[in-house]
């Protein structure tokens, strides 16, 4: 205390010029109108900024749960633009000119439930490779669910605790997608085969078809996994082998699998009972 009051006497001469300047500028601004508003206008701007500041400093730090609201709002979206999607085309039927075929609820297609999910880990690099969600059990995600991201496939859920799952990537030597060219409706099977992550092989399209790169790749429905149409990729290169039956079709993936954030969990509320029928009939599904 003693050495403040120390200080206060050394540079009393320098403090008491501040005080009176204060004053003065406190009665200048108070009883001048254009002096005032100027300083009106001048300290609305400064607290502007910082309030501002302050702001995009709040902003920053809710980004994630902002981030995982809107991933919630999108799968609810998805699913409604799939179920949409779904019952266009099981209404296009009606179409037919047969006496053979009865419009009926039940040949609508039953809508697919996404569940959002945060990936919090992956891998693209290894010759098997996984991701990890942030969504578990509590969150409706089963083992055997597929996983799409807004720009294509993404994988099969493997293993499930109450928060978290990991999924089988589409980068995985054992993971097989059953697919369709889209413009003939020809379906193979799509492969990664290692090396580079954007690309993979889509077997088994026959010799007769005439497949050309630009060629749209997607899921054929043929599957409990995936909904049919979800994009998977672009064919990049055509190869006609003269010892093979088959092309040698390589596919530019539509999923960039190293900047992925946010996956949708596809649930599919009829799979149960096509699983028992096919296993039933001794039918061994496709992947």
């Amino acid at each position: 205390m003693r050495n403040l009051f120390a200080f206060i006497y050394r540079f009393r001469a320098f403090l008491l010029f501040v005080l009176l300047e204060a004053l003065c500028i406190f009665l200048i601004v108070r009883y001048n109108t254009y002096q005032g508003a100027a300083m009106f206008n001048s300290a609305n701007t400064y607290v502007g900024r910082v309030l501002e500041f302050q702001s995009g400093v709040t902003d920053y730090f809710r980004l994630a749960s902002v981030n995982s609201t809107l991933a919630q709002e999108n799968a609810v979206l998805r699913q409604q633009l799939m179920s949409y999607r779904q019952d266009a085309e099981a209404d296009s039927t009606d179409q037919l000119d047969t006496t053979f075929f009865a419009a009926t609820d039940s040949a609508k297609s039953e809508p697919f439930i996404l569940h959002a999910g945060r990936v919090i880990n992956n891998s693209i690099r290894r010759t098997n490779n996984y991701l990890t969600l942030a969504a578990g059990s509590l969150d409706g995600v089963k083992p055997g669910m597929g996983v799409i991201s807004p720009n294509g496939a993404v994988g099969r859920v493997k293993t499930v605790s109450k928060h978290y799952a990991t999924v089988t990537s589409l980068l995985h030597s054992q993971m097989l997608i059953s697919a369709k060219i889209k413009k003939d409706n020809t379906f193979g099977t799509i492969k990664w085969t290692g090396g580079d992550y954007r690309t993979a092989l889509l077997d088994y399209i026959p010799l007769h078809v005439k497949p050309e790169p630009g060629d749209t790749v997607v899921t054929s429905g043929f599957n409990t996994v995936f909904p049919e149409g979800i994009m998977i990729g672009t064919i990049s290169e055509v190869e006609r082998e003269l010892d093979k039956s088959f092309y040698t079709i390589r596919v530019q993936l539509s999923v960039d699998f190293a900047q992925l954030s946010f996956v949708y969990v596809v649930e599919n509320p009829r799979r149960p009972e096509q699983d028992s029928l096919e296993t039933e009939a001794g039918i061994i599904p496709h992947e």
